[in-house]
């Protein structure tokens, strides 16, 4: 390609591809990490080059625990993209956030038990800092984004990770509650802290569409109930997207760029040849 490509989508349940998009290529990159969930779709939105994944394949046949999450953030910073928004469906832990609002959360709380969630390893360490997991810049773009197409927004809040691919019981969705969580949903974590390790800036859209199983006068959640939400509001989506895509300031005045700048602990002597060749897209220019 011939420009780089600044920002990434990626798609969740109900997003399987993006609208819009010129001089679209379909690409297959092998990565160390195995095959992305699906091709990687790239091409010009609103004047700036694109890149669309859908994390869970097309056809939705990869369960959240099974996401090549490394492989998917892996084979996106190859491409040279700066920047991920992650649209993805989620449960709503509080009255206020009804179905069909969206959240722009600021925190995670990770209760998966099963996935790996970083890229180091294997003779090579690093502690990579995520008190803020997403990008607070990207998030505030995003919200603009998504206000100025007409969405009911909020900015803020926890978003609990749970490894699924159940949904909840009411005793864990009230002592989600207890805890202060906001929303509730399958494959934050290990996205955004791999994204975080890749210096990609992160930010969700994420879409209420139900009140998971806590409350007392709506259903408990269904797959139709999420499927029937996101269908709705799949436009707005689309619309918001490319409202960020064209209004999307080309600084990036976070510290997401520069993430592993302290992060790595290993002395470049003990690190393996081959951890250190597999990472060197990661890791190259502190090396």
């Amino acid at each position: 390609m011939t420009e780089q490509t600044v920002m990434a989508i990626i798609g969740g349940s109900g997003l399987y591809s993006m609208q819009g998009l010129q001089n679209a290529k379909e690409l297959q990159i092998d990565t160390p990490f195995g095959k992305t969930s699906a091709p990687i779709v790239t091409g010009n939105l609103e004047g700036m080059q694109v890149a669309f994944l859908a994390r869970h394949g097309i056809g939705h046949h990869i369960s959240p625990s099974d996401v090549p999450y490394q492989a998917n953030i892996y084979a996106l910073k190859s491409l040279g993209v700066q920047r991920i928004v992650s649209i993805s469906a989620c449960g709503s832990l509080k009255e206020e956030l009804a179905p069909g609002h969206i959240v722009i959360p600021d925190q995670i709380y990770d209760n998966t038990h099963k996935r790996v969630r970083t890229f180091f390893g294997d003779g090579f360490v690093a502690h990579v800092g995520v008190a803020d997991p997403f990008c607070g810049d990207l998030s505030g773009q995003l919200e603009s984004a998504v206000r100025e197409a007409g969405g009911a927004v909020h900015r803020g809040g926890s978003f609990i990770t749970i490894e699924g691919p159940r949904f909840s019981t009411k005793a864990e969705s009230n002592t989600y509650r207890a805890w202060g969580m906001s929303i509730i949903g399958m494959t934050a974590s290990p996205e955004a802290f791999l994204a975080r390790e890749a210096e990609i800036c992160y930010a969700t859209m994420a879409h209420v569409t139900d009140y998971d199983v806590w409350h007392v006068s709506e259903a408990p959640v269904t797959v139709e109930m999420v499927i029937q939400t996101l269908n709705r509001n799949t436009q707005l989506a689309q619309e918001a997207v490319r409202i960020l895509a064209r209004n999307l300031k080309h600084e990036r005045p976070c510290d997401c760029g520069h993430a592993l700048a302290t992060a790595m602990i290993t002395h470049t002597e003990a690190i393996p040849p081959e951890t250190l060749q597999k990472l060197d897209l990661l890791v190259g220019k502190y090396m």
